[in-house]
């Protein structure tokens, strides 16, 4: 039996080893990559997440460590990231997406305690965005004169492309359009925060025509729900009188019509964003300013109106020498 060094409780036998500071390290820092992932991938699970959603996690993030022969978490680096973003031989926007994967993957490392800072936000890749073209105004005045306005149906739908294209409104606040919106006598639309992706009050003047349409359109629809029992203020309904909204996609009965339509007749660019691209690029034309489109479209950020207005460099250049 070996000799204590003190006597009484805190004695300490001179058998005791003792062990490397390292063999104490936290075990935050020596997690396996395996173990995180399978962590994750459970928690993901339990919140519902889309099983699509997971495996894409699961298949980038296991290409990333095995071509960076990582093992544990706390080896992972933004150099590691930038080695894998490197070698891979596929487009801009595809690296860009294989990021935002790493990124959400680490940021769950991250709420769970495993990395103790999010060194992974400052890595971006630039990607130029591709810009959707507006529809032509032409084409919408062919659509208008094909679709059959003595349907309801058909009446619906062509006073609703006349508000998308001359008002500009998205088609998700078409389907939450309501008759108390509608200031006839002043020939104005009053869409309070409800109906509007950033909730803010837009007041936008409508003409005689639309307002003409409008009126017809709600005896049209007070047939509807009349036959078919239902209760309902919206100026745009189903064929049931139905109000169209009744989810978050915007893959409303409008919606799908327009793309109906857009087979049927041949028509390339027929569809509801096409729409309001279209009237933003009508309102330049007329030499309505950007800050007054981008009110006009309900926009808080004046990149997103330029996105619509699809500008080539030769327009932009000859618009420009009369600045000179």
């Amino acid at each position: 039996m070996s000799k204590s060094r003190k006597h009484g409780v805190f004695a300490v036998s001179g058998d005791v080893v003792v062990l490397p500071t390292k063999q104490y390290k936290d075990i935050r820092d020596t997690i396996t990559i395996a173990e995180a992932l399978g962590t994750v991938f459970k928690q993901m699970q339990i919140a519902g997440n889309r099983v699509r959603t997971i495996e894409s996690y699961e298949y980038i993030f296991n290409q990333f460590v095995k071509v960076t022969n990582l093992k544990y978490v706390e080896d992972i680096s933004a150099e590691k990231i930038y080695h894998y973003l490197d070698i891979l031989d596929v487009s801009p926007r595809t690296k860009l997406i294989r990021l935002k994967s790493i990124k959400a993957v680490l940021s769950k490392f991250y709420n769970n305690s495993w990395i103790k800072d999010r060194f992974w936000n400052t890595i971006q890749i630039k990607v130029d965005k591709e810009v959707k073209e507006g529809a032509k105004e032409s084409d919408i005045d062919k659509l208008l004169q094909l679709i059959d306005q003595t349907t309801f149906i058909g009446f619906r739908d062509a006073a609703a492309i006349k508000l998308m294209y001359k008002m500009g409104i998205r088609i998700r606040t078409l389907g939450e359009l309501r008759e108390s919106h509608i200031d006839f006598e002043n020939l104005f639309l009053n869409l309070d925060g409800s109906t509007l992706k950033n909730h803010k009050f837009l007041k936008l003047p409508i003409d005689e025509e639309v307002a003409a349409m409008l009126r017809v359109l709600i005896k049209l629809n007070n047939g509807i729900r009349s036959y078919f029992i239902t209760d309902n203020k919206n100026v745009f309904i189903t064929q049931n009188g139905l109000s169209m909204n009744t989810s978050k996609s915007s893959n409303c009965a409008i919606s799908k019509q327009l793309n109906k339509y857009a087979k049927r007749y041949g028509l390339k660019n027929i569809n509801a964003h096409a729409i309001r691209r279209a009237y933003a690029k009508s309102l330049l034309e007329k030499g309505a300013s950007i800050a007054l489109i981008s009110k006009a479209l309900g926009h808080s950020d004046l990149a997103v109106t330029t996105q619509y207005l699809d500008l080539d460099i030769e327009e932009v250049a000859t618009n420009l020498r009369e600045f000179l």
